[in-house]
């Protein structure tokens, strides 16, 4: 009786915090999301002058608006351990970041581990599935110059178009440096069984815990923002930083994301913590441009050599809970992200404040014209 008295009162907890995180995050949205737009309307003026300016204060508020996401996880307990390269040295130029994708709350966690990398987060270009289009962070996604492509065949020539299109109108003009995609094409449960077929039909490797990456939109981002082309591969950059942001991506980021027990975690659990705290492992390794093919066969092998080493990297974590260490050292050393909790909760003012005023400056003009 007792332990069905104690198990009801768990519940109750649960479904408790669920509610009130719920109602927080609606809220949170209601005044965030409205006055981020209602800032760049006023701020229209400043786009017609100094476009750059105008761009720079939108992507300070696109920042903010990521950490108010990552403050919902990192709040219940849902922190980052990273391992790996460290890419903070790198957080200026110009590069492409390969993910593996196993659930919706992969996004929530690269927000949250790109938020103390610099400028990554203000100047970065998310790809991806174009439902998301059609969440409450959509329209912030359209306005930011974040790219929505159609998974499916039918759709795969016309958005690699589309993609091409939208790189070269978007990704220099808003002062783009990191484009974030997820070349599985879909999550790993949706996608293993026919990655897993198409690899015994063509004898390539045989992966459980990644699958074989789709070639369209990274060899369309690697063409249209890359170097000229040297011997097949993108051509090295020179000494001075200004001529290599001048030609275009300098680095590959391969990020694997490793879940504790592999229980990935989507953006429900994110939202309603019905989940106990956790630790979510993030994996950095950092390739050279020019170290990278351009033409579609020998890109094709080098992508799969990548999620190869990626289920490497997870089958070794998995197993003992770490991932191996780098070669020629004996220990892998890892680093808890940590998010400033002054700095989230001042964000979270002016998010509330913003919204109360822009309510008192709507209701004003309603009152006048109406």
């Amino acid at each position: 009786m007792a332990l069905m008295v104690e198990r009801a009162r768990r519940l109750g907890w649960i479904l408790l915090k669920a509610v009130l995180r719920f109602s927080f995050m609606v809220i949170n949205n209601l005044v965030a999301i409205p006055s981020y737009v209602l800032y760049l309307i006023v701020l229209q003026p400043v786009r017609l002058m100094d476009s750059r300016t105008f761009w720079h204060i939108e992507g300070v508020m696109f920042k903010w608006l990521l950490a108010m996401v990552s403050s919902w996880g990192w709040a219940a307990g849902y922190t980052v351990m990273e391992w790996g390269d460290d890419v903070r040295p790198i957080s200026e130029d110009a590069a492409v970041v390969i993910a593996n994708h196993q659930a919706t709350g992969d996004v929530c966690t690269l927000m949250m581990c790109l938020q103390d990398k610099g400028t990554v987060v203000r100047k970065m270009m998310w790809l991806m599935d174009h439902v998301f289009k059609y969440t409450n962070f959509g329209l912030v996604s359209l306005i930011h110059g974040d790219f929505f492509i159609r998974q499916g065949k039918p759709h795969r020539d016309k958005q690699l178009i589309l993609l091409k299109d939208h790189l070269d109108k978007y990704y220099h003009s808003r002062d783009r440096k990191w484009i974030v995609l997820f070349p599985e094409g879909g999550f790993l449960r949706k996608r293993r069984e026919t990655s897993q077929s198409f690899s015994k039909k063509n004898n390539l490797p045989f992966l459980k815990h990644v699958t074989l990456p789709r070639m369209g939109a990274t060899e369309v981002i690697l063409k249209s923002l890359g170097p000229q082309q040297e011997n097949g591969s993108l051509a090295a950059g020179d000494a001075t930083r200004s001529a290599s942001k001048s030609r275009g991506l300098q680095w590959v980021i391969d990020i694997t994301i490793a879940y504790t027990k592999a229980k990935p975690m989507d953006i429900q659990t994110w939202i309603l913590a019905y989940r106990s705290p956790t630790v979510t492992h993030v994996h950095y390794r950092i390739y050279p441009i020019k170290d990278v093919p351009i033409e579609t066969e020998p890109l094709t092998n080098w992508l799969y050599q990548r999620f190869v080493e990626k289920e490497e990297l997870l089958a070794h974590f998995y197993e003992t809970g770490a991932f191996p260490p780098p070669k020629g050292q004996k220990e892998a050393v890892s680093k808890e992200m940590t998010l400033d909790p002054v700095w989230l909760f001042l964000i979270q003012s002016l998010a509330f404040a913003s919204g109360y005023m822009w309510y008192n400056i709507l209701q004003y003009f309603y009152y006048v014209f109406f």
